[in-house]
């Protein structure tokens, strides 16, 4: 309009214009840098914008709870930051981008906050090639979003329950937050872990038989909540109560705190990984013994593995922290001992062999287990290099007079330090825990008082008090016990679920000879097979199926395969004189046909023929050890096969040996891993129950980096079945959409197989489809595998009890099943 320049502006040239600083502004789309800026679709479930001096955010509808729909624009904020300089302004704007909190929808952040470390781009000399030619933009670190992933679990245990817990005792009203007792004193390292860690093992052995004192192990952290609780303590119950075991229970002789059945039901069951559990309490205890059960060549498994997949358990164990191996065979067969003692000895570890007690030796009728037999393995154990020799009477039927006799023939004939473990199941444990001490043993297995007696070990706090005023005390502090005990007896509340402590004493195990570790885990089987009113027949079954595969040593694994028989025989309403009766068609448990398979290695005597033989179907066995004929396994493959499977996944050494000892169970935990984040960290009470509207915790993910969450409220169930729970993180208001599977519409129910019908096969008793090996068309005849189901850990196969065609199969695998559930239909008259 003709207006000149310096009149609009009050500036006569370029030199006039003042410079109040530096802007830059990002646009935080919902494009997905990953696949070619692609914009990205879906409900936010989680928005927490930016702030703080020096920034401007201009806002659309980008909320928690919203939906960006196909159509949307991508952009969900543009957000500008000033400084008084380049530099400044780049680092605010940084630090403004790792602000925000976007979850549910991809955004291009991590693209934006890589090209601010871009020296190219910052100093102005890029060209349009530039984000083509720079691969570094796309380098993302993976956005772990714990926070989201734990809402998410404590939202569907809070709405679903816990299928643990859900249906089960529930804690009792006095169940209070634990607390866990202070330190006494600085930590001393002047005991068996100071000496392996300067002199090596066999001079803890040298020591441990110069001690007039008796030397003490707690069981409490592994075979104690194994025996009472079905295995479900969670580490962090232990990690609480770590530091007071480390500085007021400083004389303890070594702490069990791996190994065993607490390896898998970790993943399986609770959720987290067990070489944290290792590598923390080991952190946290450093001048204690740490101690694990080793099953020989089942290392922690149910099965015989290659001798490399043994060794590379063993190495990766004793890197992570263990400093004592108990290793023992499930048939007390020597030879399969042989690779695992080597290798523990090749570690620099303390190698600690176990005789499994079984019968009773001072029984004339029942030679087989005799005092003589016992010497004579110690003494092939003893060749081997063993540093300690433990007597293991893991079910609790070692007399006081046997062991008297045990014990004292032992040290006098064989020499080695003796560390006795017994189960107080029958009432005995202590009785027969002093019995050995006066016959010599050098070390004894107790659990803490609130987690002892019954299946458990003996009571710690009572041997103490017995032995105070003698030559063998045991030097504890027995304040120091009840305050732990204390805290575990708070602790224990929590796991009124799993709380399987029998009682009273039951004499009847000197009848079933059960193992401790399984009387409780057997129940919770039978429980979960609906069979928990007829435990006396399981157990008669029990007693039964011993004898008929000819009166073996009965612990993991061979203890499985037992309960596996006898669940069977029960739920299938079998007795000894049918499963014996070679024209009676019985459908093994797999894990029945894998030992008398020679699998888990051989019996003294070896096997029965005649029940080997209906077994085995004419099958042949193999009578050398089984580490031998397997063959090795390929680790780095199988390592890089793992990581394609996890898209990518980095495996260490940890994962790998996981994997090889339970691959499927070990990929569920990753699958839930991704799902539900470090629910490790979360109380006891959260994980198995959930939260109450108002209730607030601290959940400390990383050292140093607590989450604090509180639950607002839980919304009613929409029309589609999903419930949204509101919670407070960090001060800021988060909610998650859950699906609510109580409300959900029931599905059909499954068809019921008719027992008058000879060509419907049925499930035999509840549990979830492993694999499906019939098709329809498929010609079957009498014995053919049909389908695995798998329960409780024990997997059994369904074969054809007639001839046909295969009409349909009804069930898929990973499908969960019930009693009588028709599971395949058959044409008989086809055949």
């Amino acid at each position: 309009e003709g207006a000149n320049l310096e009149n609009a502006t009050g500036m006569r040239s370029q030199a006039d214009v003042a410079l109040n600083g530096h802007a830059l502004q990002c646009r935080v789309t919902t494009e997905d840098p990953h696949h070619s800026f692609i914009p990205d679709y879906g409900r936010i479930t989680a928005y927490r914008a930016s702030t703080g001096m020096g920034i401007r955010l201009d806002e659309g509808t980008a909320y928690a709870g919203g939906v960006i729909t196909r159509h949307y624009d991508s952009l969900l904020v543009k957000v500008t930051a000033w400084a008084p300089n380049p530099d400044g302004a780049v680092r605010r704007m940084g630090r403004a981008l790792r602000e925000f909190r976007i979850r549910g929808v991809a955004t291009n952040i991590a693209f934006l906050e890589n090209l601010l470390e871009q020296e190219e781009f910052l100093s102005g000399a890029y060209t349009t090639r530039f984000i083509d030619n720079t691969a570094s933009l796309f380098n993302f670190k993976i956005r772990r979003d714990r926070a989201t992933r734990l809402l998410t679990y404590i939202s569907d245990v809070t709405v679903n329950g816990n299928p643990e817990a859900r249906g089960r005792a529930e804690p009792p009203a006095r169940a209070k937050k634990p607390k866990a007792p202070s330190r006494r004193k600085a930590i001393a390292c002047d005991g068996a872990k100071a000496i392996l860690d300067s002199r090596g093992p066999q001079a803890v052995a040298d020591w441990l038989l110069s001690q007039e004192r008796l030397l003490i192990t707690d069981t409490t952290m592994r075979d104690g909540h194994q025996s009472l609780l079905a295995t479900r303590l969670r580490s962090i119950d232990m990690m609480n109560v770590a530091d007071a075991y480390a500085s007021n229970l400083d004389d303890l002789f070594s702490i069990e705190c791996w190994g065993g059945a607490t390896f898998d039901v970790a993943y399986r069951f609770l959720q987290e990984c067990p070489w944290q559990r290792l590598r923390d309490l080991r952190e946290k205890v450093p001048n204690i013994l740490v101690q694990m059960l080793l099953r020989s060549s089942n290392a922690v498994g149910y099965a015989n593995y290659p001798d490399n997949v043994v060794k590379f358990f063993i190495r990766r164990a004793a890197a992570s922290g263990v400093d004592l191996f108990r290793v023992f065979d499930s048939l007390n067969w020597a030879e399969n001992m042989r690779v695992s003692i080597h290798e523990i000895i090749e570690c620099g570890k303390i190698c600690e062999a176990a005789i499994c007690y079984t019968g009773d030796m001072l029984d004339p009728d029942r030679s087989k287990y005799n005092l003589r037999y016992y010497v004579s393995l110690a003494n092939e154990l003893r060749e081997m290099g063993v540093h300690i020799l433990c007597l293991k009477d893991m079910a609790g039927l070692m007399k006081p007079d046997a062991a008297r006799v045990l014990v004292g023939t032992l040290k006098e004939e064989v020499g080695l330090p003796i560390h006795f473990h017994t189960h107080d199941t029958s009432g005995l444990g202590l009785a027969t825990v002093l019995s050995a001490v006066e016959a010599g043993a050098d070390a004894v297995d107790t659990a803490m008082d609130s987690f002892s007696g019954g299946t458990s070990q003996p009571c710690l706090g009572s041997l103490v008090e017995a032995l105070r005023w003698s030559p063998r005390s045991t030097g504890l502090e027995i304040d120091a016990i009840r305050e732990i005990s204390g805290y575990w007896e708070q602790v224990r509340d929590w796991y009124a679920a799993f709380d399987e402590a029998i009682p009273s004493p039951a004499s009847e195990i000197f009848i079933h000879e059960m193992p401790g570790g399984q009387f409780s885990n057997l129940k919770a089987q039978a429980r979960a097979l609906g069979l928990e009113d007829r435990w006396m027949e399981i157990a008669t079954a029990y007693r039964d199926v011993n004898r008929m595969f000819g009166d073996i040593v009965k612990v993991t694994p061979t203890s499985k395969v037992i309960g596996d028989m006898a669940l069977l025989m029960v739920s299938q309403g079998l007795d000894r004189i049918d499963v014996e009766d070679p024209d009676v068609e019985v459908a093994f448990p797999s894990s029945v046909i894998e030992m008398m398979e020679g699998n888990l290695g051989q019996p003294p005597g070896g096997f029965p023929p005649k029940i080997q033989g209906k077994i085995l179907k004419g099958k042949s066995s193999i009578t050398v050890r089984p580490g031998s004929v397997l063959a090795p396994i390929e680790l780095e493959l199988a390592r890089s096969e793992i990581s394609r499977e996890l898209g990518g996944t980095e495996i260490d050494d940890e994962d790998l040996a996981s994997y090889l000892m339970y691959p499927t169970v070990f990929l569920d935990y990753r699958c839930r891993q991704r799902s539900y984040g470090p629910v490790r960290a979360l109380p006891t009470k959260t994980f198995l129950y959930g939260m109450e509207p108002g209730e607030s915790i601290s959940v400390e993910i990383d050292p140093g980096k607590t989450l604090e969450i509180r639950l607002l409220t839980v919304g009613e169930t929409n029309a589609s079945g999903d419930a949204r729970v509101f919670f407070e993180l960090n001060g800021q208001p988060r909610a998650i959409r859950i699906a609510d599977r109580r409300a959900m519409s029931e599905s059909p129910k499954p068809k019921l197989a008719d027992p008058d019908n000879p060509g419907h096969v049925g499930a035999p008793m509840p549990g979830t489809v492993s694999m499906v090996a019939a098709t329809v068309g498929q010609s079957v005849s009498p014995g053919d595998l049909l389908l695995m189901l798998e329960a409780m850990k024990m997997e059994t196969g369904i074969r054809a009890e007639s001839s046909g065609i295969v009409a349909s199969v009804l069930v898929i695998p990973g499908q969960a099943v019930e009693a009588k559930d028709l599971l395949i239909e058959i044409d008989i008259e086809s055949s």
